[in-house]
């Protein structure tokens, strides 16, 4: 969380290389007025609500999105509000998932600052919790994600790059 995920997917919407692509971002302010408790106080039917958002977007053709089921596996299991047997259940369901995704990126938290958009939380440790979760399943089930890093021009031209490989 607060990597620059949504900036870079809102700079990449703007370029004429992806006018053939859909974009979505995270709706987390909207799911948290809905009374949908974020973060660590995530619960099991709100993680249901973000899994089926995710799995909706992998139903699409040619989508760049700043979230992946990844994230979710990653904060239903810091959730200090699931159960261990929902978490369970959940990871045991989305895993399949991972292997859906054309190209994964991973946007590291080095050099960036949290900000507070009155909605993620801004805990620093509870962000490198979150990082060491995404890191660990992207180790176990997707080995070639590809981690970019810099500037949002930097990332933009990593993701380009990658992306020229695959069409």
């Amino acid at each position: 969380m607060s990597v620059g995920k949504t900036t870079l997917v809102n700079a990449l919407k703007e370029l004429p290389e992806f006018k053939n692509y859909t974009f979505r971002t995270e709706r987390s302010k909207y799911l948290m007025e809905m009374g949908i408790p974020l973060n660590t106080d995530s619960t099991y039917k709100g993680q249901l609500i973000f899994t089926a958002e995710r799995a909706a977007e992998l139903m699409q053709e040619n989508i760049i999105t700043d979230r992946t089921i990844i994230d979710v596996m990653a904060f239903s299991n810091l959730s200090t509000s699931m159960k261990e047997h929902e978490k369970f259940f959940l990871s045991s369901a989305l895993t399949p998932l991972i292997d859906e995704y054309d190209v994964l990126f991973y946007v590291s938290p080095e050099g960036v600052e949290i900000e507070d958009n009155g909605v993620r939380e801004t805990d620093a440790e509870y962000r490198m919790a979150v990082d060491r979760e995404i890191k660990s399943t992207i180790g176990m089930y997707r080995r070639n994600a590809i981690t970019i890093r810099g500037t949002v021009e930097e990332r933009i031209k990593q993701v380009k790059n990658t992306i020229a490989q695959y069409v």
